[in-house]
């Protein structure tokens, strides 16, 4: 995968050429963004859970909806001047914390 500010910087470029940035308010990001996942789901929708989405058409067409939702979170985040790569680790690291491999290996995590 590459540099997430390269695909960043790739996504303003796009919308800056095109005069789009006037589109790109947070909440038209966010419903466009609820839409691309919306399509997403739809591909999975029916499907058995033992569907073999390694398979085509079934894995490409994920992987341009995955595309369109990826697109949309990291021009969201743009706008929303929000480093994503460091947002995504600090998560992670909390999650690290807050669920022990030790504890939690092969269990879900009750709801509190």
């Amino acid at each position: 995968m590459s540099d997430p500010t390269v695909l960043r910087d790739n996504n303003r470029a796009f919308t800056e050429e095109r005069d789009w940035v006037k589109f790109h308010d947070p909440k038209s990001l966010l419903l466009a963004l609820v839409g691309e996942v919306g399509e997403l789901t739809e591909l999975f929708q029916w499907l058995p859970a033992a569907a073999r989405a390694q398979e085509d058409p079934l894995h490409t067409q994920a992987g341009e909806e995955l595309a369109d939702v990826l697109i949309y979170v990291v021009r969201l985040a743009d706008i929303l001047n929000i480093d994503l790569s460091e947002a995504a680790f600090r998560k992670l690291n909390g999650s690290s914390t807050r669920y022990p491999a030790d504890q939690f290996r092969g269990r879900a995590p009750e709801k509190t």
